[in-house]
């Protein structure tokens, strides 16, 4: 089988890592793990009670251990076979690259890497493993967790931007769309190209005439999704 060159770029959201099992912060009322999403995802958080914000990340972090990549995380990485498979994520986590997904891009950080306070460029992998607060990387500068936080800016949002202007195919899942900037990427993805949009709860088609909503969970609609576009373009 040869392999198309069609571009298919990948927008996901918290809810393909929860149907793994990872609770995100619109489960209850804007609860994450109980507490308030602004104590432990924003950079006043930070500023405020860094002790409370390794501690909550750390948790995060081995639970991550302990969670398994999908069915849908994996009809994504097939479909690197046929396909220019770009996942940009909205998560955290690393499903994806688990999965075998090779080109993937976190808008909102990595939870197994660190950084320091002076720089975004430059990250230190530690896996599942617990970080100290007042650690410090070899030039002795504090390390944080590597998240972008509410109140702060999404670096890699302009390179996302690139990937979804020159899509030939968009695949949205898990994601409600109501996140900004992530949710605006939409606005430039080419209009004549055709959108998939995954999502078991949404009742409107957004008005796109491109758009075909899928309405079925990430786990059942992704491998059905991938055999349809190999069927169609392979």
């Amino acid at each position: 089988m040869t392999k198309s060159d069609k571009k298919i770029v990948v927008l996901s959201g918290a809810g393909m890592s929860a149907e793994s099992g990872i609770k995100t912060f619109r489960d209850a009322d804007g609860l994450w793990e109980g507490h308030d999403v602004m104590e432990v995802a924003s950079i006043q958080a930070w500023q405020n009670t860094p002790e409370l914000l390794t501690e909550f990340y750390n948790q995060r972090r081995m639970q991550l251990a302990t969670v398994l990549p999908n069915a849908g995380h994996h009809a994504l990485a097939e479909l690197q076979r046929c396909f220019n498979v770009q996942i940009i994520t909205q998560n955290v986590d690393d499903l994806h690259e688990r999965a075998g997904s090779q080109n993937v891009l976190h808008l909102h950080g990595e939870l197994r890497k660190m950084r320091s306070v002076n720089s975004q460029s430059e990250t230190i992998d530690i896996g599942y493993t617990a970080s100290v607060y007042g650690a410090k990387n070899e030039a002795g500068e504090l390390l944080r967790p590597y998240i972008v936080w509410f109140g702060e800016d999404v670096p890699m949002i302009e390179k996302a931007i690139e990937k979804i202007e020159d899509a030939d195919i968009l695949i949205v899942v898990g994601t409600s769309l109501e996140v900004y900037p992530a949710a605006g990427l939409l606005h430039y993805f080419p209009i004549e190209n055709p959108i998939f949009l995954i999502d078991p709860n949404r009742h409107e088609d957004l008005s796109k005439s491109n758009l075909r909503l899928i309405k079925s969970t990430a786990a059942e609609a992704l491998p059905k999704l991938a055999e349809m576009l190999v069927e169609k373009y392979n």
